[in-house]
């Protein structure tokens, strides 16, 4: 089975499916055969998950990309919804935010700065409320805890309860929406 191995200064070994791809992510000091136990033990989910990945992926090349127009009104859009949602969220939740920018990004749905700033993607506006509801409690919570410990999430779900069940929404058609941006880089939306 292919791989690629991806180093760092983490304490775990994690695998990841990307784009068709298996990525192992290992410490610095994690051996060969540590990677390749792994591997053998996690087989079937790795079989199942490369799968799905590389039927999302067909899905997502007969999608259409959005013209410029399609975009710029996206954006347009999630600028009249997006802060109305962070602003409900932030007092259900008991933060402040500083800055809402709104961006079409191929990776992430959205980022929250160590200065408080909040940053969405405008393909939100493609989902249902529910899935920009559930980015903008994750994106909020970071205001109080900047990481992704199992306290973040209890703070994710005690404010959005069915976050699971929308993120989970949000894994399954990423690929055939991020792929209405098309070929090439994208900055923010004007």
């Amino acid at each position: 089975m292919q791989y690629r191995v991806i180093r760092s200064g983490r304490k775990t070994l994690a695998l990841e499916i990307r784009d068709g791809e298996l990525l192992v992510r290992a410490p610095w000091r994690t051996t060969q055969a540590e990677i390749e136990r792994m591997i053998r033990e996690k087989r079937d989910w790795i079989g199942k998950h490369l799968q799905m990945s590389r039927e999302r992926k067909a899905a997502a090349e007969g999608v259409a990309p959005l013209t410029a127009e399609e975009l710029r009104e996206l954006g347009r859009r999630a600028l009249e919804y997006i802060p109305e949602r962070v602003r409900h969220y932030a007092a259900v939740i008991g933060v402040v935010p500083r800055q809402i920018t709104i961006r079409n990004q191929r990776t992430r749905w959205g980022s929250c700065s160590a200065k408080g700033n909040l940053n969405f993607n405008c393909l939100l506006m493609l989902t249902p409320p529910e899935v920009i509801d559930s980015v903008v409690v994750h994106e909020l919570c970071h205001l109080k805890e900047m990481n992704h410990s199992e306290r973040f999430y209890r703070e994710v779900r005690k404010a959005f309860p069915e976050y699971d069940r929308w993120h989970g929404w949000l894994k399954e058609h990423q690929t055939e929406l991020l792929a209405r941006l098309g070929p090439g880089p994208r900055g923010e939306t004007p």
